[in-house]
């Protein structure tokens, strides 16, 4: 498997909106980053742009309207970043960094419901 592209926060932010409308046209990517950010247009278009070349996004061209899909799953993408997140603060020990976050409360009580019902559901799947 080949390494996913790195991509920029601002990147990310394009790719957050493929990954939910895809495929979309450059105008809709435009025109739901300029309500969300402060971007330029021709920022927005330059931001796709990277991510063509970084192979993210391919695009068809259907008349005069370039339409976007991602090369890259969302969730792959971030699972790569969880790793590698985990791997820089926590040496690799997804432990210590739950105990982190519970020892500073950063974890509400539905997030810890959420965690539980996770390993019930890894652990079955386990079993299996």
């Amino acid at each position: 498997m080949k390494p996913l592209p790195q991509i920029s926060e601002a990147e990310f932010e394009v790719m957050k909106v493929v990954w939910k409308h895809a495929p979309i046209s450059t105008n809709e990517i435009t025109e739901t980053l300029t309500q969300s950010t402060k971007w330029s247009p021709k920022t927005i278009q330059t931001l796709i742009k990277r991510l063509v070349t970084k192979g993210a996004l391919s695009y068809t061209k259907q008349s005069r309207v370039f339409v976007y899909t991602p090369l890259i799953r969302e969730k792959e993408y971030i699972g790569q970043k969880s790793r590698s997140f985990l791997a820089r603060y926590y040496d690799g020990d997804i432990m210590a960094m739950l105990s982190a976050y519970m020892e500073d409360d950063k974890l509400s009580e539905s997030e810890i419901d959420t965690l539980r019902a996770l390993l019930a559901k890894g652990s079955k799947n386990r079993r299996n």
